[in-house]
């Protein structure tokens, strides 16, 4: 396995690599490697002869008052886990690399990017777009795989892959989660104690939430303040939203009579972290 830094290189190793008509499976990622993306790059793995997984924290995505400078940043630890796995390239450009004095475009994909965590952090999925097609014009992927914990994330990248007809196939990989149901995520280190014994609460309510819609109850309003009921009782968690919507992020307000998607985030007490997480009903 080899770690390349320069975007230019890699895309001409990628060129290289489909004019030998070998398929490259991408995994993009901003490190801080966990179970949760190790199954990403197995799923990918299984259906690819060339697989890369990216490690890159993406500036444009956090707002000033978020944890650009303090997110984990472990390419020695992450690259021992993505050998384990068969990676075969690990890309991992500077943000210079990334955005050279003078880059000025971006990726905007509408008002799906304005709901939910597009309206908890604006400019957010702006930035999230802007990376992701960079990535997939330097590592050229037959498909790429994603995790649903980042629900929205999936859609709105679906939403920019179909509106500019880009040739990737994306692959939505279930949520992984802990033993005692809390999602996976890089940010989970900066819990207290206190937090993570209380956080699996989150899927707790969700499942509730689930068991409730397959009993036949099918409003939206009742099926939120159950969660918040249940997340009412939590000492270390405080819920920011909890949401029903279409899969286009549009607000459910009665009765679900299409695949709808239950969105929650939480923030902790003490640590002050965004815990998101979410189930299908369907």
């Amino acid at each position: 396995m080899e770690i390349v830094h320069d975007p230019k290189d890699f895309q001409k190793r990628m060129m290289q690599f489909r004019a030998e008509g070998k398929a490259i499976g991408f995994v993009p990622t901003m490190g801080a490697l966990h179970a949760g993306h190790i199954a990403l790059a197995e799923r990918a793995r299984a259906s690819c002869d060339i697989l890369v997984v990216s490690i890159f924290v993406n500036p444009l995505q956090f707002a000033p008052s978020e944890d650009l400078d303090k997110y984990p940043r472990t390419l020695g630890e992450d690259a021992r886990k993505a050998e384990a796995v068969g990676v075969d390239l690990i890309f991992s450009p500077s943000p210079r690399d990334m955005y050279p004095a003078g880059f000025g475009s971006t990726v905007s994909c509408g008002a799906i990017t304005t709901r939910l965590e597009g309206a908890a952090r604006p400019g957010h999925f702006d930035g999230v777009t802007t990376v992701v097609l960079k990535l997939f014009n330097i590592v050229l992927p037959n498909f790429a795989v994603f995790g649903q914990k980042d629900a929205q994330q999936a859609l709105v990248i679906r939403r920019m892959v179909e509106d500019l007809n880009i040739p990737v196939e994306l692959i939505i990989h279930p949520t992984v989660r802990e033993s005692d149901g809390l999602a996976m995520s890089s940010r989970n280190v900066y819990l207290t104690k206190e937090e993570r014994e209380e956080a699996p609460l989150i899927n707790k309510g969700l499942r509730s939430a689930y068991k409730v819609f397959c009993d036949g109850n099918c409003s939206a309003r009742k099926i939120r303040s159950h969660v918040e009921d249940i997340y009412a009782a939590a000492s270390f968690l405080s819920t920011e939203y909890v949401a029903v919507t279409d899969t286009f992020c549009n607000d459910i307000s009665g009765e679900i009579s299409c695949e709808a998607l239950l969105s929650v985030v939480c923030r902790t007490k003490i640590s002050g972290t965004r815990l998101i997480d979410n189930i299908l009903l369907v």
